[in-house]
């Protein structure tokens, strides 16, 4: 479906100048009409943020009702003036919008150790604030306001009913690089009109972001920002969610949040090729996660996808230097669908055949299995081009 505010929710996004390029929005805003449940999932990186360091200690909440986000500087590395600054904005907002203090949460991103122009923010809020609206355009902008070096916004939606009542879960998400779990350079917030409480929320996150937004990477860098928000804010109406209801919620939950994290990879900078890895055959998804995480941060096996070579030695011995035992007279490894190892042992396939489907699909599939149990798990990565090191050498010069 066409994403969607869901009921209650509007946002927008205007430039307020911390981007220097006309135009290009660099503050949003979400707002609910009610207060919601909102937890978040966040960095682990132990270098993190100061908007992560607040959010950590306003979530779970039942009483959340805005997201401000500014994009072009993360507000990390800033030390107290950092923490200052973030408190400000939340601040700013609750006097904007009308709301109590601790009902706004904080989003940053863009490069580390600058501080925010508070000015240039405090105006963009001002703006934004006045001009909400729950129209698709404006979550296009609001979109278009986290993002940095994104070349196309990230929003998913999806519809579904339960007992006559019609919810919907929409989600927008920012992430391009300096992607590398757990989570990855990237902010979400996805919002849902359904009524949850705040165990339930913060648990179907946990679950949804583990096996989506911590299954990418393009370069294995861990960044200082990385969140993920769940607003729910029950305008829908009805009961809180409960037992075949909740599940129902959790997988609508799940896919809007993998529809997002392989938009990731897939908008990666430099990037001509999207990269599934699927690892089958594992005792526990965690050795498949690892497995996994392994073929995908090889700088050989993705540059060997960008030059569209059939290298099927670099996805394997990838494989068993990933620290998890197997017997490797067991393994198989088909390149978009087709066999190129099996068994421990080469098979006759056809090369150029499999090269021009890596040349001519911008997605690539790698399928691996083992025969150690019935675990599996996805992971998805790009290619690495030259044009990924051009644009991360000249990142601040």
């Amino acid at each position: 479906m066409t994403p969607h505010f869901p009921i209650g929710f509007s946002g927008n996004a205007v430039h307020a100048g911390i981007k220097q390029t006309a135009g290009k929005e660099d503050v949003a805003l979400i707002l609910s009409d009610r207060p919601t449940v909102g937890v978040g999932v966040y960095t682990q990186n132990l270098v993190c943020a100061a908007p992560v360091t607040y959010d950590r200690s306003l979530t779970p909440s039942e009483k959340i009702r805005a997201v401000v986000i500014n994009s072009g500087v993360a507000n990390a590395c800033t030390g107290d003036r950092g923490d200052e600054d973030c408190q400000k904005m939340a601040t700013m907002v609750a006097q904007a919008c009308g709301l109590d203090e601790g009902q706004t949460l904080v989003l940053s991103t863009g490069v580390i150790g600058v501080h925010l122009p508070m000015e240039k923010i405090e105006s963009g809020i001002k703006q934004v604030s006045q001009s909400l609206s729950s129209d698709d355009d404006a979550l296009e902008r609001t979109a278009r306001g986290m993002m940095t070096t994104d070349t196309v916004t990230k929003k998913r939606g999806r519809q579904f009913e339960l007992d006559g009542v019609k919810l919907t879960v929409t989600g927008i998400a920012k992430g391009a690089a300096m992607i590398g779990p757990n989570m990855a350079t990237m902010l979400s917030v996805v919002m849902t009109d359904a009524n949850l409480s705040p165990r339930d929320a913060h648990q179907a996150l946990q679950d949804a972001v583990s096996e989506t937004f911590n299954c990418i990477s393009v370069d294995g860098h861990t960044s200082t920002n990385d969140t993920v928000l769940l607003l729910a804010n029950g305008a829908a109406g009805g009961p809180v969610l409960e037992g075949r209801n909740l599940d129902a919620f959790r997988a609508t939950l799940y896919e809007v949040c993998e529809d997002l994290a392989q938009s990731i990879p897939a908008d990666g900078e430099g990037a001509t090729h999207l990269v599934t890895v699927e690892v089958h055959g594992c005792r526990t998804r965690a050795e498949a996660v690892k497995i996994g995480k392994t073929i995908a941060d090889s700088p050989l096996v993705k540059t060997a996808i960008h030059g569209a070579d059939p290298n099927w030695g670099r996805v394997v011995s990838a494989a068993g230097y990933a620290g998890v035992p197997f017997n490797p007279h067991h393994v198989s490894l088909h390149i978009n669908g087709l066999l190129v190892y099996e068994r421990g042992a080469p098979v006759d396939f056809d090369e150029a055949a499999v090269s021009k489907s890596m040349a001519e699909e911008r997605e690539t599939s790698l399928l691996l299995i083992l025969d150690e149990g019935a675990a599996a798990a996805r992971f998805w990565t790009t290619d690495l081009t030259a044009e990924y090191v051009r644009l991360n050498a000249d990142y601040t010069t």
